[in-house]
């Protein structure tokens, strides 16, 4: 295992309660899809913050502290928590250095862009090898594990695929659905340390250039779809395709945020949603005056 708190009785209940379950369940294969679909269901990808004005560390209780407080985040505070609570459950999980490709003309291979998750010891008649690749910091990513052996995995309306890297040696890389916001990640075998990704996790949340900085955004998966928020625009994909909606007052946003993503943003007062709100808003017309 490649970190562990020590366990917090209290801090671990509050995160099973914001999960829907009703206690620690027993280590198994059910219980680590029953956290992964409650995790990406139910604590949004989200930039929020961000544009809050806000910062954190990538420290794994800070992480915890954040999703339990009712917050969401990106990679790595999703599957930095994610990780917590399952060590505190029993899991054998571990962290490796990823990189996400974003397009198809990015950087490929384990870049520190992204905190990839592996669980170990779960053996089943389709998965003897026991290994599952669990990932909550994807975004649109998987809804469900899915066995760390080659091959397409189909989730809802989408099929991923896992197959060893060509870029990091001994390495895996997870094949993105052609409708993600991705194109793949790359991960390394070995496992990491939160040092791996200081650096990054400075860029993504801080660079002009960084894409957290330029479009807010937030994603919450289910298991017939996604819904995604870039700016003022919300859109759902799912088996019947891709509906949008411009949001274009404040309570619209706003109830979207609560209502769809589970961020009611309970711990932010009515100037800083107003601020929020409008940095929001002229972001995207200005946006639209570059698209025309």
């Amino acid at each position: 295992m490649t970190w562990l708190a020590p366990l917090d009785a209290g801090l671990r209940d509050r995160y099973l309660r914001r999960l829907g379950l009703p206690g620690p369940p027993p280590v198994g294969v059910e219980a680590l899809f029953a956290v992964h679909r409650a995790q990406v269901e139910r604590i949004p990808y989200e930039s929020v913050w961000i544009w809050l004005g806000e910062r954190r560390t990538i420290a794994p209780l800070h992480s915890v502290r954040h999703v339990t407080g009712g917050r969401g985040g990106y990679c790595y505070h999703l599957n930095g928590a994610m990780a917590t609570l399952l060590g505190w459950l029993g899991f054998d999980v571990r962290w490796h250095v990823g990189g996400v490709q974003g397009a198809p003309d990015s950087e490929v291979g384990a870049t520190g862009n992204h905190l990839a998750l592996t669980v170990d010891g779960l053996p089943t008649d389709a998965n003897p090898g026991g290994r599952w690749f669990v990932d909550a910091g994807l975004g649109d990513g998987p809804h469900e594990p899915m066995p760390l052996v080659e091959g397409e995995h189909r989730q809802g309306p989408f099929t991923y695929a896992l197959a060893p890297s060509v870029a990091v040696d001994g390495g895996w890389r997870f094949h993105a659905d052609p409708r993600m916001s991705l194109v793949g990640m790359d991960f390394a075998p070995g496992d990491a340390e939160q040092q791996a990704f200081e650096a990054k996790h400075r860029f993504l949340q801080s660079h002009p250039d960084s894409g957290f900085v330029r479009v807010l955004t937030a994603f919450r998966r289910h298991a017939t779809g996604v819904d995604a928020l870039r700016g003022r625009v919300l859109t759902r994909q799912d088996e019947e395709g891709d509906t949008t909606t411009d949001l274009t007052t404040r309570r619209d946003w706003y109830a979207a945020l609560a209502d769809v993503f589970g961020l009611p943003l309970s711990d932010v007062d009515d100037e800083r949603r107003e601020r929020l709100w409008r940095k929001v808003d002229t972001a995207h017309e200005a946006w639209l005056a570059t698209a025309r």
